[in-house]
């Protein structure tokens, strides 16, 4: 945007009740405009963080517990498909949760967002209940892959932005608070799973899921709200020129790196404890374990991601969850295994709760939304790709010693990544960032 002030009207029909009808706002030169205050705390601040960490739980939280339904699946419902096809429907969930944020995102920054967001808490309600009446691979993939994913995507898109609208000073705390609601959820959700299964049937368990998510899903509704008055920064949903900037570009494609591999431990460590003897009653529990260590690892990265920097902390947490993820083939025992679970959901908790945190930084907080949304795709494109990868690795193989060393490659490869940005943001080998 350049010259003079210009007026940008706020659509219409904006369901959010802080934009009435005609109201307009005046847009100016980024130069000359102040930035906002934010309260970085408050009763109303953290009402929001509390129904951020509500949405994480209902989405990424569900979405996380796909190990279990994976294994489920392969010995139950599904027995007769390899384990590469039964992933394509954990990866189409772990796709979906950041695909929709590019829409989302920029529906958001024009002042968008009570609207999408009921509806796609009411679609992922009614996608558990639908999951219960699955019997079919297509039906799973149309209602557990398609349905849940854009549904998740839809709520869990404006996220980061609503944060940002809250928070400064403070705003690693409360990313950490918010993504700690995913970690609860996966933690939750398995062993939730697995003991209503063989008491109550798999339809009865999903539709207890759905009542959970209900509850969940209803006070995010009740207590988020946008703050700083929409903005309709140019260049439309996809904002090509942002990739003139080598720093944007680099720390997108990380994001796709990163995510190569960062779900494969997650949704094969229950399959990988099985081929090694371990009691299927068991296995399970180890992705409960790898969430509840992520939870950890999410609160101790918000404790100091704000003193030091967001790639600073991330990038020893995420070389340590490849090497991690490089020794997980070499566990063999129980003691191994849960060891390993915990040790990967802390390590690899930092980036999940951190990774979009320097998007912040690299423009204007009033279009934060859209691009957390475009980085929120090259995550999509890494998220439905890695997991089958490592499934057909695993097939071809045999064994899940080249599927570690493939997981961990990526997540190492993403670290160098971030630490190009980071150089390119400083102009220099060291700094906050």
């Amino acid at each position: 945007m350049n010259g003079g002030p210009s007026k940008t009207p706020i659509p219409a029909n904006s369901p959010d009740e802080e934009f009435p009808d005609n109201q307009t706002i005046t847009a100016v030169a980024p130069a000359s405009v102040a930035e906002p205050e934010f309260p970085d705390g408050g009763i109303r601040a953290w009402f929001v963080v509390c129904g951020t960490m509500c949405t994480t739980f209902s989405t990424f939280g569900f979405v996380n517990a796909w190990g279990v339904f994976q294994a489920y699946y392969e010995t139950n419902m599904l027995k007769d498909y390899s384990s590469s096809h039964i992933a394509w429907i954990g990866s189409m969930q772990y796709s979906l949760v950041f695909l929709p944020g590019l829409l989302v995102g920029r529906l958001f920054d024009l002042g968008w967002f009570r609207l999408p967001f009921a509806v796609g808490s009411v679609s992922l309600v009614l996608s558990a209940f639908l999951i219960a009446q699955c019997t079919e691979y297509w039906h799973f993939v149309l209602c557990q892959g398609l349905m849940v994913g854009v549904s998740c995507g839809v709520c869990f898109g404006p996220i980061i932005g609503l944060v940002g609208h809250w928070f400064k000073e403070r705003r690693g705390l409360a990313l950490a608070i918010t993504a700690l609601g995913s970690s609860i959820g996966g933690t939750v959700f398995p062993v939730v799973a697995r003991e209503l299964i063989p008491r109550v049937g798999f339809p009865w368990t999903m539709r207890i899921l759905g009542f959970i998510l209900m509850c969940t899903l209803g006070i995010a509704n009740m207590t988020l709200k946008r703050r700083i008055p929409a903005k309709n920064v140019s260049g439309g949903i996809f904002n090509i020129k942002a990739f003139k900037s080598p720093a944007f570009t680099i720390y997108c494609f990380s994001t796709l790196v990163a995510f190569l591999g960062m779900y494969t431990l997650l949704t094969f460590i229950d399959i990988s404890a099985i081929s090694v003897g371990i009691p299927p009653e068991f296995s399970f529990y180890l992705v409960s374990i790898a969430n509840a260590g992520s939870g950890v690892g999410r609160l101790f990265t918000g404790l100091i991601v704000d003193r030091f920097g967001a790639v600073n902390v991330v990038v020893p947490m995420t070389t340590a969850a490849a090497i991690v993820t490089y020794v997980w083939p070499l566990a063999k025992t129980k003691d191994a295994l849960i060891a390993v679970a915990a040790l990967y959901g802390f390590t690899s908790g930092a980036y999940v709760s951190t990774f979009q945190m320097p998007l912040y930084e690299l423009g204007d907080i009033e279009d934060v939304g859209r691009r957390a949304g475009m980085a929120m795709s090259f995550a999509a494109i890494g998220a439905i790709s890695g997991p089958p990868i490592s499934g057909a690795i695993n097939k071809a193989t045999g064994g899940f010693s080249v599927v570690g060393y493939y997981a961990g490659s990526m997540m190492l490869l993403s670290c160098v990544m971030m630490l190009v940005t980071r150089h390119l943001v400083l102009r220099k080998f060291w700094g906050r960032f």
